[in-house]
């Protein structure tokens, strides 16, 4: 087959594959390196023009030519179809109002925890924050928990090796803030905590606390008892009442829980407060002596109060959620009604 044979066999292809080719760019770039790329089939026909005679060379010459053109012009018109669109821009309206984009909504934890800091940051206290991961010495023992202490069993644990834990309270806080301070001193210590706890409706095994202290000089337990009064009227309404019931924790003495009537029947009796007419809100007490020693504050010039409640808890009691697992759920239903 002489050469003139050879380039009309490769014209007919040409004019074959164009008709294949321009789905996307990489068939393009097939389609060019084949007819036009170095070892492609144009050239390889204009590497044999030596083999003609000088007439023979003026006229295939002429058709390789016109052959290599037809190429380029098919690569160049592929090429430009793939970036035109297809079919007609539909209308669009540019006067109309623009779509308004899905937004987060607040966790009610967030929301009780936020108002919880802002009344007692209206009382002078500041802010404190420490480790999830800790010690045994933060979290238990210069709290008053000796190692055989009973008071241990009141908290089940996740130990990550004998002296490493997940904190149980946010109460370590109040430990290194007393250590790297000098009274007075009047912080609050929020922050997830996690007890190794069977989860139901009403428990789980993650969290959230804000811890309050307070430490100077002559502080007494009428200024405690004050200052949670007026934290409760702010934050359940100013009908609330408050009682104190003692109680025990190894780190303040004396102890006490704290209840408030139930905002939702007024404290006549309800499914709430399971028609007690009361409602647990937090623990609390004067510091012990021996938690000031552990930190080097004189237990005989200095006297404090520390308190500390569940917020989560306190969420399900202000926003009737009768399940705590829903609170960690993820589901935006529920946060969507906040």
């Amino acid at each position: 087959m002489n050469l003139l044979e050879q380039a009309k066999e490769v014209q007919a292809l040409l004019l074959n594959d164009a008709r294949q080719a321009g789905a996307d760019l990489r068939s393009i770039e097939n389609f060019r390196l084949k007819f036009l790329g170095k070892k492609g089939l144009i050239p390889a026909l204009f590497a044999r023009l030596g083999e003609l005679s000088v007439t023979e060379k003026r006229q295939v010459g002429q058709v390789l030519n016109e052959l290599k053109v037809s190429a380029e012009n098919v690569v160049e018109q592929l090429t430009q179809n793939l970036s035109q669109p297809t079919s007609t821009p539909e209308f669009f309206d540019f006067t109309l109002p623009g779509i308004i984009p899905d937004v987060g909504h607040p966790h009610p934890i967030s929301l009780t925890m936020q108002a919880i800091i802002s009344i007692f940051r209206e009382m002078g206290f500041g802010i404190e924050f420490g480790p999830e991961v800790e010690t045994d010495y933060y979290n238990f023992q210069t709290l008053n928990f000796p190692d055989d202490h009973p008071a241990r069993d009141m908290q089940d644990t996740f130990f990550i090796s004998s002296k490493v834990l997940l904190r149980t309270h946010t109460s370590p806080i109040q430990i290194r803030t007393m250590l790297k301070q000098r009274p007075p001193i009047r912080i609050l210590a929020p922050g997830r905590v996690f007890r190794n706890e069977a989860i139901n409706a009403r428990s789980f095994c993650a969290f959230h606390q804000v811890e309050g202290l307070y430490v100077d000089e002559k502080v007494t337990f009428s200024e405690l008892k004050t200052t949670l009064e007026l934290f409760a009227k702010r934050f359940f309404g100013s009908a609330v009442k408050i009682r104190f019931r003692p109680s025990f924790f190894p780190f303040t003495e004396p102890s006490a829980e704290v209840d408030v009537s139930c905002f939702i029947c007024a404290g006549k009796g309800c499914r709430l407060c399971k028609n007690s007419g009361w409602l647990e809100i937090l623990g609390c007490g004067m510091v012990d002596p021996n938690v000031f020693e552990a930190v080097g504050i004189d237990p005989q010039k200095y006297s404090g109060y520390a308190f500390g409640m569940g917020v989560d808890r306190i969420t399900l009691l202000k926003y009737q959620i009768n399940d705590i697992r829903l609170l960690w759920d993820g589901d935006v239903r529920l946060i969507e009604q906040f």
